[in-house]
């Protein structure tokens, strides 16, 4: 690396000790950048060959108002969407506000009274606890008569299908599967993994309806989950699929009905995908997707980099520094609240946007204790963005994700590790 560079660093507070051992972590993994820049390529060829497919043109940019009907620009996208992940249909609104927005209509659109959902992958992300009624909550799963249950992983993170399978009788209606950890420190499932998971129960019950949380996995691997048999995927726009350029929205692509069915509750019975106006969005709909595959590999360069800077000095990571990688998230634990708060505030002093600002942790809406977030995002939330987050409990792990650039993401994990240096929670870089 050029002084000049090495200088720069300097400038925005990394000390000489911090930025060299960066440098030898990163030169290290020139072949790991090389394998997901070659990820990249492909999916944005896959991307590519949608907008072309369904004939993407200037008009489709312009977007609609009032009811939205006939929207070429929204109808279109979702055709794209579709094609994308080789599914019968999509939906893909700025109506539907968040991931669990998302996972939430998906779910009480395909369930009814009397159903059960199971999940085979243990707990489910915090804020689906109130969804399904784990923790009571108005408009709940439970309210409605649906019932829960799960099956805990084993204690090397596998599905424990000998339990699965005793677990899915008649009322049986659909699976979840959460790709990604969550708050969680097992590792996230690979699309071969789920496929494998549901190939298994189909061959138990073939009407099940399985649906992957695909949030921070999208365009990881050159696979998703519906070249596997998934029946839906769900996400949020503000995540990998977005590109850093979409400021709202969720997605669900899958078998027509199960799309369909989500359609009508979004929006009006006898409605459906008919109405529901794009406004002035679409540009940055098409452009984040257009754009994803690239973000997403820059955030997962991040990604590995802060897993082999932090698994040096000792500490737990999730996946750890050599292991396939099957989302955008990087787990370390910290063991103390401290470290997780240093951490969130090393990530917030490298944001482009709030960077003066310290987060702290605080009661956040659907989640059972503190929460600290560190987000400086030019979109509110957007966690394709350079962020970090984490709950204030045990074991005190701190959650990584995002960068609209592997720069950007290279350099906040450099200041995560300056501010752990500073607060002298990390004392020697060189164990």
């Amino acid at each position: 690396m050029s002084e000049d560079l090495k200088k720069q660093y300097a400038v925005m507070g990394i000390s000489e000790e911090v930025y060299t051992y960066g440098e030898k972590t990163e030169k290290a993994l020139k072949s790991r950048f090389d394998e997901i820049d070659e990820i990249a390529e492909f999916n944005q060829m896959k991307v590519l060959t949608a907008m072309q497919e369904h004939k993407v043109s200037e008009a489709c940019l312009l977007g609609t108002t009032g009811y939205g009907y006939n929207d070429l620009g929204r109808d279109t996208l979702e055709q794209v969407y579709a094609s994308v992940f080789h599914t019968q249909d999509a939906l893909v609104r700025p109506q539907i506000t968040c991931g669990t927005h998302a996972l939430a209509l998906a779910l009480m659109s395909n369930l009814r009274p009397g159903d059960e959902l199971l999940s085979p992958a243990g707990k489910p992300y915090d804020t689906l606890e109130e969804v399904i009624g784990i923790r009571p909550s108005k408009g709940s799963l439970q309210e409605y008569g649906i019932s829960y249950r799960q099956v805990d992983l084993l204690p090397d993170g596998s599905f424990d299908y000998d339990n699965i399978k005793k677990a899915i009788h008649e009322k049986t209606r659909l699976v979840t599967i959460q790709r990604s950890k969550g708050y969680q420190t097992r590792p996230t499932f690979s699309v071969a993994q789920i496929g494998e998971l549901i190939a298994f129960i189909k061959g138990i019950k073939p009407d099940i309806i399985c649906m992957v949380d695909n949030c921070y996995g999208e365009f990881v691997e050159k696979l998703e989950p519906t070249d596997m048999g998934a029946d839906m995927v769900v996400g949020s726009l503000i995540k990998n699929p977005g590109g850093g350029l979409a400021p709202i929205g969720g997605y669900i692509a899958g078998k027509h009905e199960c799309v369909e069915n989500a359609a009508y509750r979004l929006t009006s019975p006898g409605l459906g995908k008919e109405v529901g106006a794009s406004l002035g969005i679409l540009s940055s709909f098409y452009q984040g997707l257009f754009l994803a595959p690239t973000v997403t590999a820059g955030a997962l360069k991040g990604a590995v980099f802060a897993a082999n800077i932090y698994e040096k000095l000792g500490f737990a990571v999730v996946p750890n520094g050599q292991e396939s990688r099957h989302d955008i998230i990087q787990a370390v634990t910290f063991g103390t609240p401290e470290g997780v708060i240093a951490f969130c505030r090393g990530i917030q002093a490298a944001a482009p946007v709030d960077a003066h600002v310290a987060p702290e942790p605080w009661d956040m809406p659907g989640y059972d204790a503190k929460v600290i977030m560190a987000a400086g995002a030019f979109v509110s939330g957007s966690s394709i963005e350079l962020s970090a987050d984490g709950p204030i409990k045990p074991p005190y792990a701190v959650y990584f994700q995002g960068g609209l650039t592997w720069q950007h993401a290279k350099y906040g994990i450099l200041k995560s590790l300056q501010s752990l240096v500073d607060e002298g929670i990390v004392s020697k870089l060189f164990p």
